[in-house]
């Protein structure tokens, strides 16, 4: 598990460090305010489908059915039922894009209904969403294949296809933007034609592993029905995250113009930690949980369960709190150019400070989701999410007035750790989730080594790493640089003075790793 853990982290990493280069292109040629707003809630929704079906719901009902299929009936079966699948999704979901790009205007007052107020941002959102909307049928195609490649234990290709999402997007900004209205239309090609790239370069990494997906007559098989049940609780159950936040960005469009854009480009910097570790742990994760639940090694999940934990939270608490202390410099450096002005940097690094306050609660809903979805039980993540998204919707109409573009971050980060304890107590009154003296210990260690790295960090930015005036880039770069591997030979000096990682063994594992892709 561990080396498809780091495969599909470092395809991840990679995609999301290119996402940030588009968020900066964008940043400094639209900078925050009412065109940025309106290309936000447009690419909110497809992004929303993304994360879904391609991180969330669709993996975690298909992939433990196609792994099971796989063991039990062998390839020819599992190939037969992926390409049912696909004639159902790709059925039901093209009858979604048609009514969506009709009823545009309707979809666009739900997930942004403070436009309302502005016509024209409101009418540049309809028009915006109607490019992007034809993402979603794309991106779940793309998702059934990555699921099968994942099922095959072939992280691979399928984490890398996100690469191309950012990629295409890059270009579509720096190409595009001269033959079409404004850079958000150029932005907003790029997702959909960033689609059709990504499904092309899944079907033939699959060709190239000896499957054909076809496109059969859509038909309500038995197993189809069974599928069809088990997604429809898992889109909220496995994506609480994603609907909190698009239940923020609902709320941000009745604050101030440019208060959905601050959120966003906080998120994006959040983003980067969670989607590579949560995305990293709960698809490596979800298919070796299955082959074990499936086989009766029980002892075996439970392992495979606190190990993940262990996995995700060793960088997640370290990376939280590094964005809590370093959040302004972190702005500053990423977006402080062009329209993208010094205040701009300041406000979207308070949102930013209360978005990491959630970061560890967002990576483990991830992490303790395949707990239930590994068994076929997607009815209790749905109602634990219910719970999840009434509450953060209660939290942001009390909070986004007293503290405007930090309400609805601090909101979706509150939710979070009430939705990990749900899920946590849960697993744990089953029998399900054993957290023994020996994880516990480690977490506490981990949680210490990562509060002396921040102390570190707050004090050198007050010492010989203070700071360097917004008008020297470069010097800001470097300087942030510096802070960051200050903190990260910190904390990883003290996790090895606590024991909780050696670093001879991280070494050998590292150097082991190197060697095999050589050799291979």
């Amino acid at each position: 598990m561990f080396r498809a853990f780091l495969t599909v982290g470092g395809w991840t990493m990679a995609s999301r460090v290119l996402g940030l280069v588009r968020d900066q292109l964008l940043a400094i040629l639209i900078g925050v305010g009412a065109m940025q707003d309106a290309y936000q809630v447009a690419f909110r929704l497809p992004n929303m489908f993304r994360r879904l079906f391609g991180e969330g719901a669709f993996n975690a009902a298909f992939v433990p059915m196609f792994s099971s299929i796989l063991h039990r009936d062998g390839l020819p079966t599992a190939q037969r039922f992926a390409n049912e699948a696909l004639g159902v999704l790709s059925f039901w979901l093209l009858a979604l894009t048609v009514l969506g790009e009709v009823f545009m205007p309707q979809v666009v007052w739900v997930i942004g209904s403070g436009f309302a107020r502005r016509p024209e941002v409101f009418d540049l959102a309809v028009t915006l969403s109607r490019i992007t909307f034809p993402y979603m049928l794309l991106i779940c195609a793309a998702a059934l294949v990555s699921g099968v490649l994942n099922g095959l234990d072939r992280y691979a290709a399928a984490a890398a296809a996100y690469v191309l999402f950012n990629v295409v997007g890059i270009a579509a900004i720096l190409w595009l933007t001269p033959h079409v209205p404004s850079v958000a239309h150029a932005a907003a090609w790029g997702v959909t034609i960033s689609g059709v790239v990504q499904l092309g370069a899944l079907l033939w990494a699959a060709r190239r592993a000896g499957l054909h997906f076809s496109l059969p007559r859509p038909r309500m098989t038995p197993e189809m029905r069974v599928l069809m049940r088990r997604i429809a609780p898992g889109l909220v159950g496995s994506g609480v995250t994603q609907l909190n936040l698009v239940v923020d960005t609902i709320v941000a469009t009745w604050m101030p113009a440019g208060s959905v854009s601050l959120i966003y480009f906080a998120d994006r910097v959040n983003q980067l930690p969670l989607g590579v570790l949560g995305a990293a742990a709960g698809t490596s994760m979800l298919p070796l949980l299955s082959r074990q639940i499936q086989a009766g090694e029980i002892d075996a999940a439970h392992r495979t369960q606190g190990r993940a934990i262990e996995y995700a939270l060793v960088l997640t608490l370290p990376a939280a709190l590094a964005l809590i202390a370093l959040a302004a410099p972190i702005m500053a450096t990423l977006f402080g150019y062009g329209k993208f002005t010094t205040l701009d940097a300041v406000l979207s690094a308070q949102s930013l400070c209360a978005y990491a306050v959630g970061l560890p609660f967002f990576v483990l809903v991830k992490v303790l989701g395949p707990g239930f979805f590994a068994r076929g039980d997607t009815a209790t993540p749905v109602r634990l999410g219910m719970i999840t998204l009434a509450l953060n919707f209660a939290l942001n109409l009390a909070l986004y007035r007293p503290l405007a573009h930090v309400g609805p971050p601090l909101a979706s980060s509150l939710a979070s750790m009430i939705n990990v304890l749900l899920l946590a107590g849960t697993l744990g009154r089953r029998g399900q989730l054993r957290a023994d003296r020996a994880l516990i210990s480690r977490l506490a260690r981990m949680a210490l080594a990562a509060m002396v790295m921040t102390a570190v960090l707050v004090a050198a930015q007050h010492g010989p790493l203070a700071h360097v005036e917004a008008q020297r880039p470069l010097r800001r770069a470097v300087e942030l640089g510096l802070l960051i591997v200050v903190g990260m030979g910190v904390y990883g000096g003290m996790l090895h003075a606590l024991g909780v990682v050696s670093a001879a063994e991280a070494w050998r594992g590292l150097s082991g790793r190197l060697r095999r892709r050589r050799a291979s």
